[in-house]
């Protein structure tokens, strides 16, 4: 059992992305990830840190230095002195939180807090190590254009293990999305149940990668709506207000 891992921070914040916009959570985020988005907005978290950061108290931004990698009990207590302010959940980000998935279990015995997964889902192996311990999933589908890789088998394989659980999927649209990997997209989702929310996520520029015009994101959501029931248009609303 991992009883160890290198985390890069942990705060209490805001969700700004998806279907839980607004929702107070704690964010652990965890380092690596095995890929490389060219809209990825969190490319520090790709390598090991020396220290993580960690909230004295939530949400007043003051923070301490603890040496990585940090151990399950440590972090879990950290973790449980925010919960000391109410939360909905906590959050595991990164990076790729599924490459710490054995982390991940021995850490959810410590906590008495709704545990909510962000992630690329690509990883079915190491979601299969964590679902039974997971109250939501928050899956982001990644397109071609965006990874330079074609993942559908992947997502899904992940989908059909995710959705035993409360599941929505974000997919992040660019000026360089194409309207074939945004209609495989939809069809996969189709495919395996129409009724999983879906949330398009305009990229917030970054990288080099461009927005898609106003205009493009009415006609990928009237698309998505012919054949999905429940598709809304959000875009980080926590980089509008100044959140972490």
């Amino acid at each position: 059992m991992i009883v160890q891992a290198n985390i890069v921070e942990v705060f209490s914040s805001i969700q700004g992305e998806g279907k839980y916009v607004g929702y107070r959570q704690v964010f652990v985020r965890f380092s690596g990830c095995n890929l490389k988005c060219k809209y990825c907005d969190t490319l520090v978290s790709h390598a090991p840190y020396k220290y993580c950061m960690t909230e004295k108290d939530a949400g007043l931004r003051q923070f301490i230095q603890l040496k990585n990698p940090v151990p399950v009990a440590l972090l879990a207590e950290h973790i449980n002195h925010l919960l000391l302010t109410p939360h909905h959940s906590i959050s595991f980000t990164g990076g790729e939180p599924l490459y710490r998935a054995d982390f991940i279990h021995a850490l959810a015995a410590h906590l008495d807090c709704k545990l909510f997964l962000e992630t690329n889902g690509t990883l079915v192996g190491e979601l299969a190590k964590v679902i039974d311990d997971i109250a939501i999933i928050s899956m982001d589908i990644k397109l071609p254009s965006i990874t330079g890789k074609e993942l559908w088998n992947e997502h899904r394989d992940f989908l059909m293990l995710a959705r035993q659980k409360e599941l929505y999927i974000k997919l992040v649209v660019s000026a360089e999305t194409t309207w074939e990997e945004f209609h495989k997209a939809i069809d996969l989702i189709k495919d395996i149940d129409s009724s999983i929310p879906f949330i398009i996520q305009p990229v917030t520029p970054v990288n080099g990668c461009n927005a898609c015009s106003a205009d493009d994101v009415l006609q990928y959501q009237k698309c998505a709506l012919e054949v999905l029931q429940d598709v809304r248009v959000i875009p980080q609303t926590h980089k509008m207000i100044g959140q972490m």
